[in-house]
């Protein structure tokens, strides 16, 4: 079966995928986004081979490559700046690069140009304000003050997750704070950064090409008590972590002087160990698997999940009999993720041992080339 009308709360990476994914099955689909402006912060995203794939199945390859810069392997540094290994990463599509850095408003543009396309109905500041799932179908009140009526809701609504909340209400799942955030910015691309550039360390840093004239760098650091840091300074403080940075980066910090172009973001955690659905009510992304992004696969995760939720909802008998076989198909994979992620934050934060990052890796990309 294919739910005949889908409701798909949330208009980021994993709902305009969704939304993608369920109309190649022929489901009529309405995308409520709460942002009335739709925006995304503009810094990069890193996505490996398994997107790639991905990207290939939704028939999404080439305007996604286009948009973004490809690469075919890691390079792993030393915290102070000593190059010590090379990771080679799988090509999963013959002719095309395994790994992808891409700006986020660029990939954004990408999804939903063809979510739009492809005829899923998107409305912009509308959030969904009760659930009524009486087994039969779903009826929705919209805060616009409109309703409707569907076969399935999908809850793409990321971390802090409505959905999830309505759907779970006596169950605690809230995110947890991992002791570290993570600091990004954009630079001109210099032309020797052609890979992902890791540098180890308690401060991690990375450089990810984005196109031919852009990057950006990440920065994880340790924020004990989970401080929030005022919007005028911002940049500064960015500088101050960096302080012993080496000579590289340094440099590089100099350049970050602009307080709105700095993303900030403390690193949250969640798995939801029980069930991803409630009668015809499922969830995807990080409602039920948010991760930290130590191995890249927060995006990755959830555009996984779209497709294997549509792929099952095509072949099932019942929505219930699709989101099982969702779940368990997604559900080793996508807690392998969060938890090797954390694994290296903890060791980061002095909490647990020190992970080799070039072995992470490397165990990471076993891991996403298997089928979804």
């Amino acid at each position: 079966m294919i739910a005949p009308k889908v409701l798909i709360v949330g208009g980021g990476i994993g709902g305009l995928t969704a939304a993608i994914a369920l109309r190649a099955h022929g489901a009529g689909v309405d995308l409520i986004e709460r942002d009335p402006n739709w925006t995304v912060y503009g810094v990069g995203i890193i996505q490996q081979s398994n997107v790639v794939r991905a990207m290939a199945q939704l028939g999404l390859l080439d305007d996604y490559l286009s948009a973004g810069f490809g690469f075919d392997h890691v390079d792993i540094f030393t915290p102070t700046g000593e190059h010590v290994a090379q990771a080679p990463t799988p090509k999963l599509v013959a002719g095309y690069p395994a790994n992808i850095g891409i700006g986020r408003p660029a990939l954004h543009k990408v999804l939903g140009d063809r979510a739009i396309g492809a005829g899923a109905n998107v409305r912009l500041g509308v959030t969904a304000e009760a659930l009524e799932d009486d087994g039969q179908g779903v009826s929705v009140r919209f805060s616009d003050g409109s309703s409707g009526r569907y076969d399935v809701v999908v809850g793409a609504d990321g971390l802090y997750s409505s959905t999830r909340s309505m759907i779970f209400p006596a169950d605690t799942l809230e995110p947890s704070f991992t002791g570290q955030a993570v600091w990004r910015y954009n630079f001109q691309r210099p032309d020797d950064i052609q890979t992902l550039h890791i540098y180890n360390g308690p401060v991690g840093v990375g450089l990810v090409p984005l196109s031919a004239s852009l990057m950006y760098m990440y920065v994880t650091t340790p924020e004990p008590g989970n401080p929030r840091y005022p919007r005028e300074g911002l940049a500064e403080a960015m500088r101050k972590k960096l302080d012993c940075a080496p000579p590289r980066i340094a440099a590089l910090a100099e350049q970050i002087t602009d307080d709105a172009a700095v993303v900030y973001k403390p690193l949250e955690t969640l798995f939801v160990e029980g069930p991803w659905h409630r009668s015809r009510v499922v969830l995807l992304g990080d409602a039920v698997h948010g991760t930290t992004p130590h191995l890249g696969q927060g995006a990755g995760m959830a555009i996984e999940d779209a497709i294997v939720l549509a792929d099952e909802l095509a072949r099932a008998p019942s929505p219930e009999a699709a989101f099982q076989a969702y779940r368990d198909r997604r559900f080793e994979r996508c807690r392998y993720i969060v938890q090797s992620s954390l694994a290296i934050c903890r060791g980061q934060l002095g909490e647990g041992p020190l992970v080799d990052q070039a072995s992470a890796t490397r165990g990471m990309f076993e891991v996403v080339a298997q089928p979804i």
